[in-house]
């Protein structure tokens, strides 16, 4: 007995794998973002400019490879700051150190934010001028 052509079933085509995920996930651009953002604990705390990074940074660092990267980058960041604004606050004495100390101040508030906004679109964010002091 021959099956007439009409009443065969053409095979389901293949499923397509899903499309390869070469950037961060949403979780790890969130907690990127976070850990640049955390630097602006430093307006409420002493010092939480860097201790906002380097928390996260310790947390996430082994299983996260963008927070990884990012949290290094934005504590190395926040440690150069630190430092240019104590050699600004030593430089009051001179009379120039106010104005240095006010554009180290907008500086640093605006590259936390552009790395912020970098880090939450996925794109690793390096700054212009950081100490790479924790590789």
């Amino acid at each position: 007995m021959s099956v007439p052509p009409e009443s065969v079933v053409p095979p389901a085509p293949p499923v397509a794998p899903p499309p390869p995920t070469d950037g961060p996930s949403a979780e790890e651009k969130q907690w990127a973002m976070f850990a640049h953002l955390s630097a602006l604990c430093g307006f409420v705390i002493p010092l939480g400019s860097i201790i906002g990074p380097l928390v996260i940074w310790l947390i996430k660092k082994d299983t996260m490879p963008f927070v990884n990267d990012q949290g290094k980058e934005a504590l190395n960041f926040n440690i150069t700051v630190l430092i240019a604004a104590i050699v600004s606050w030593i430089l009051i004495f001179v009379l120039i150190g106010v104005l240095l100390l006010i554009a180290v101040g907008i500086f640093w508030l605006v590259f936390v934010i552009i790395a912020s906004i970098q880090a939450s679109n996925g794109t690793a964010y390096r700054y212009p001028f950081a100490l790479r002091l924790v590789k």
